[in-house]
C-alpha cells in the first residue's frame, strides 16, 4: 500500500493541463479520470444521431455538439465529455476557451459494456442537477434499446422506452424526433431482430 499522499487538482489545473492533453479526462472531486475509446457500433450510433439532430436543427437557434464539447455539472463539480449534448437558445460556456457547456438541454449517452452503470447511476445522478437539462438519453450499443428520461413540471424524471425499429423517439426539450431505425443504421444490430 502506498503511503504516498494523492495530489488533489483545482478544476483550474485539471482544464490547463486536460486543453493540453492529447486524450481526454473526466474530472470529479480533484481528480482526473482517463477515458476510453469506443468500438465501432458507439461511433455509429453517435454519428447517426448526431447527424438526426442536425438536420432538424437547420434554421432554428438549436445546436448540437459531439463528444469534443466538454460539459460542466456546476452543482457537483464533475466535468465530462457526453457522446452528444444539445442546447436550444444561447449556449452559455464556461470561458473564453468555449470549450466547456452549462446549459445543455438534452444530452445523449451511447452505452458501452464498461460504462453503462455508470452512465445509468451516478452520472445521471450529477447530470439531473443541471437546472437546463430536460431529456437524458441512453441508447444501446450492443442491441437495439433506447431509454429516455424527461424531467416533468415537477422535476421528476419519466422514463420510457424505445426498441422497434419503427418507434419514434420524441426529444421535446429540443423539439425533435429520431427513428430507432434511423439511430442504428449502418448497424449490424437491425438485422438480429429483423
Amino acid at each position: 500500500m502506498s503511503t504516498q499522499p494523492k495530489t488533489f487538482l483545482t478544476p483550474q489545473e485539471y482544464l490547463e493541463i486536460e486543453r493540453k492533453a492529447e486524450y481526454k479526462s473526466e474530472y470529479y472531486a480533484g481528480e482526473m479520470f482517463a477515458m476510453a475509446g469506443a468500438q465501432e457500433p458507439h461511433n455509429v450510433i453517435a454519428i447517426n444521431a448526431l447527424a438526426v439532430l442536425h438536420s432538424q436543427f437547420r434554421g432554428r437557434p438549436c445546436r448540437v455538439y459531439g463528444s469534443d464539447l466538454r460539459v460542466r455539472v456546476s452543482q457537483t463539480g464533475l466535468y465530462t465529455y457526453p457522446d452528444i449534448s444539445a442546447v436550444c437558445g444561447q449556449p452559455r460556456l464556461e470561458d473564453d476557451h468555449l470549450d466547456t457547456l452549462l446549459n445543455p438541454n438534452l444530452i445523449i449517452e451511447v452505452l458501452s459494456p464498461s460504462t453503462e452503470a455508470y452512465d445509468r447511476g451516478r452520472k445521471f445522478q450529477q447530470y439531473r442537477t443541471i437546472p437546463s437539462l430536460m431529456q437524458y438519453v441512453l441508447i444501446a450499443s450492443d442491441h437495439v434499446y433506447v431509454d429516455v428520461y424527461t424531467r416533468d413540471q415537477e422535476g421528476r424524471w419519466i422514463l420510457t422506452s424505445a426498441w422497434k425499429p419503427e418507434d419514434i423517439v420524441e426529444l421535446g426539450s429540443v423539439e425533435c424526433t429520431m427513428r430507432v431505425a434511423d439511430l442504428y443504421d449502418k448497424t449490424s444490430l437491425l438485422e438480429s431482430i429483423a
